[in-house]
């Protein structure tokens, strides 16, 4: 058997990242970082379904207005629940016919020491930031492998899934999870054509970022960033998009860093 190979041959990746007839289920789909990835997955020709908790109700009216008629479903979904996480999928398979594209954006982060973490504390960032992508990654896995078409998942986790930082004790171990998760998907998956990565951002000016690391605390922080600043939405967008294309195809199993230097001490 030869071992030769013909190094003038090309896989055929698509340098403008077309996303033509593909679906994108983003969860959190309503929160900072997911909208400014819907922005770009849409301009790539992608259509959306956007999954958003109950409490988020009130935002959807408002919000859809921005979408092109038929490029966006929105999806009312509590990720942390398994039924409600089924019937959501099912609703994306029934209006589109077809998922490709995973992005787990829902996330929720209260910081307190581990002293003061009680229990339930605890227990809702687990659930939102390690069971929802387990539990949407689970349905969608199940869709794909189904169509045999392949597919991407993307898991939004943390810098802090990768280094210690002060009363993040729920969230990191939460971060840390969805990284071991990612990877054990990733192995089982890969015979399917489906990728699972994760990317991992530093403090990013969403709303809710910009509001938690105002003032003196942000200072401090931002001088612990080799970079010097925070992230911006749309430089997650960009790694969103990356992952969704064919340009990532030989990319499993990974932790894509967009945080500034910040974990390289």
């Amino acid at each position: 058997m030869s071992s030769e190979y013909d190094v003038n041959l090309r896989y055929g990746v698509n340098s403008n990242m077309d996303l033509g007839g593909k679906v994108a289920v983003v969860t959190g789909g309503l929160g900072g970082i997911a909208m400014a990835s819907n922005e770009m997955l849409l301009a790539k020709g992608a259509r959306l379904a956007l999954l958003y908790p109950p409490f988020e109700a009130d935002k959807v009216a408002s919000l859809r207005d921005g979408f092109d008629e038929g490029s966006a479903l929105f999806v009312q979904c509590d990720v942390t629940d398994p039924a409600s996480v089924e019937q959501a999928f099912e609703q994306v398979v029934r209006h589109y016919g077809q998922i490709d594209i995973l992005v787990n954006c829902a996330g929720y982060v209260m910081l307190q020491p581990v002293l003061e973490t009680d229990f339930a504390e605890w227990q809702k960032q687990i659930a939102v930031n390690l069971t929802g992508p387990f539990l949407c990654s689970q349905a969608a896995g199940r869709h794909m492998i189904a169509a045999g078409n392949g597919g991407k998942i993307i898991n939004i986790a943390s810098q802090a899934a990768s280094v210690a930082i002060d009363n993040h004790v729920a969230y990191t171990s939460a971060k840390a999870g969805l990284l071991g998760m990612t990877k054990v998907m990733a192995k089982e998956f890969a015979p399917h054509r489906i990728n699972v990565n994760t990317l991992s951002p530093t403090v990013v000016l969403t709303p809710m970022g910009e509001k938690a690391w105002r003032g003196e605390k942000g200072e401090q922080m931002k001088k612990l960033i080799p970079l010097g600043r925070f992230a911006y939405t749309d430089e997650i967008a960009a790694a969103v998009l990356f992952f969704a294309s064919n340009g990532s195809d030989m990319i499993t199993g990974a932790d894509l860093m967009i945080d500034g230097g910040f974990t390289i001490w």
